[in-house]
């Protein structure tokens, strides 16, 4: 399957490129962004494997999880958008119409173990921007970008659990998984996002009702607190029937999709309370995620803890601020700066050679840290893709979308998509094996080890 030309890749890299400096760029012009971008996709997408001959379409290989699939090739999806180059077309088309089967509803059976909502969410949040972009369509035979992202809205309408907290989702579909009792900010975040993107896409006032509800749970249980920080997720004490407990670390992808979310419903119903919603979550982010000016992990970062999941996040928020800037464009001003800045500096950290760790042009792999300016000496699936958004978003300036079902979208929908009840909850009482039991209790083992060394360090003096 092509996935880029390296012999033209490389010509294009000889013009701009040192490996002393990084990848060159002027952020101002188009055609020096568009290379860069396409020199870091093509680092991107030599740790994708899915594509070759015995392997899973749509799956990365450990030690990366399913949902950072989805987040990659919905960054692919806005790359084809924001350049034209149609190179990864047909692996992103490959990747996303396997995932969403067999239901169309992206709970592929490989998956539904250890799907959480919000793994399931970052491959609907990709079916949406194709639908956004107007992504070529998939065969007529296979579920449609607008008809998937309803199936999966359709699912955590079902999920909604107004027992425990007074509404939210769970963290996780299925309650044999670690986690089933913690309502974490990001599934809920994926569903409010959703939402509002379909209400605005499709004009149907129950998604629009439905984005309001979220938002306005997440605000009375506190994981959105009046300063507009947005806080991890909340748990609920099976032993005192409460949710009282929040987990008030703070991520950046967390800040953006609610920021995203909110100028959707703004650019929908130009009323002031999602403006309001938006510059707050702005506010937050140029107080919080940012270090001169560049984005920036803050919590994990400084002290070289981010895991493969975390060292994804900040590159979601170059997406999510893009957006927000097109679909709020009085933000555009503050956001194209944060952008160009970041872009800037994500470009100078792309230096690091070919090795087994990085597959790509030598001189042109991307690591996590940008500040301060050059290659830290890390790879990986996130830092390639951190660097592709903070570059590549620099694009958004003259982006056309996201356009509406009314402005040029013609994805088909499906609005009573998703798998029934008596589906799900045959998926549900699935009999467990003895492996399973114990490869759960191996991973609930490692995770709260390394929580509770977390939470130590955080409350350490060195913090």
């Amino acid at each position: 399957m092509k996935l880029f030309n390296t012999s033209v890749i490389a010509l294009t890299l000889g013009f701009f490129s040192d490996a002393a400096l990084g990848i060159q760029i002027n952020i101002k012009d188009d055609k020096s962004v568009k290379d860069a971008a396409s020199v870091i996709t093509y680092g991107l997408l030599k740790y994708y494997t899915g594509n070759h001959t015995g392997d899973t379409p749509g799956n990365l290989p450990d030690p990366y999880y399913w949902w950072e699939a989805g987040a990659m090739f919905g960054t692919l999806i806005d790359y084809w958008a924001l350049t034209g180059d149609t190179s990864n077309n047909d692996a992103i088309m490959q990747a996303m119409v396997h995932q969403a089967a067999p239901k169309g509803d992206y709970m592929p059976e490989n998956q539904t173990r250890t799907l959480g909502n919000d793994d399931q969410g970052f491959w609907a949040l990709a079916a949406m921007s194709a639908a956004e972009n107007v992504f070529p369509n998939p065969p007529k035979d296979k579920v449609q970008w607008l008809a998937a992202t309803q199936a999966v809205f359709n699912e955590y309408v079902s999920r909604w659990n107004d027992q425990e907290c007074g509404g939210g989702l769970r963290w996780q579909v299925f309650n044999f998984n670690v986690g089933w009792n913690y309502k974490n900010t990001i599934s809920n975040g994926c569903f409010f996002n959703i939402a509002a993107r379909l209400a605005r896409y499709t004009g149907d006032k129950e998604y629009a009702n439905w984005a309001g509800k979220i938002f306005d749970w997440v605000l009375k249980v506190g994981l959105i607190t009046s300063k507009n920080e947005v806080l991890d997720g909340i748990d609920f004490d099976v032993k005192q029937q409460a949710c009282t407990k929040i987990d008030t670390i703070q991520w950046s992808y967390n800040v953006g999709i609610y920021m995203h979310g909110a100028a959707a419903m703004y650019n929908l119903t130009n009323d002031d309370k999602w403006k309001t919603r938006v510059d707050g979550f702005l506010k937050q982010v140029q107080g919080k995620f940012l270090k001169d000016n560049v984005l920036y992990e803050q919590l994990c970062e400084p002290y070289k803890t981010c895991n493969n999941d975390q060292s994804s996040f900040k590159g979601y928020l170059a997406r999510f601020l893009a957006s927000t800037s097109r679909l709020a464009p009085h933000t555009a001003t503050d956001i194209q700066k944060i952008l160009s800045d970041s872009g800037v500096a994500a470009a100078a950290a792309c230096s690091g050679p070919a090795s087994a760790a990085f597959k790509g042009i030598d001189g042109t792999g991307c690591g996590f840290k940008w500040v301060p300016t050059g290659y830290d000496g890390t790879n990986g699936v996130g830092h390639q893709m951190n660097a592709l958004s903070a570059v590549m978003y620099n694009l958004a300036r003259n982006w056309k979308g996201p356009v509406t079902g009314n402005s040029g979208g013609n994805s088909k929908g499906d609005k009573t998509g998703g798998i029934s009840e008596e589906d799900r909850l045959k998926a549900r009482i699935k009999p467990i094996t003895t492996a399973d039991k114990a490869g759960a209790g191996i991973l609930t083992a490692i995770i709260l080890a390394m929580l509770g060394g977390f939470v130590f360090f955080l409350a350490s003096d060195n913090f």
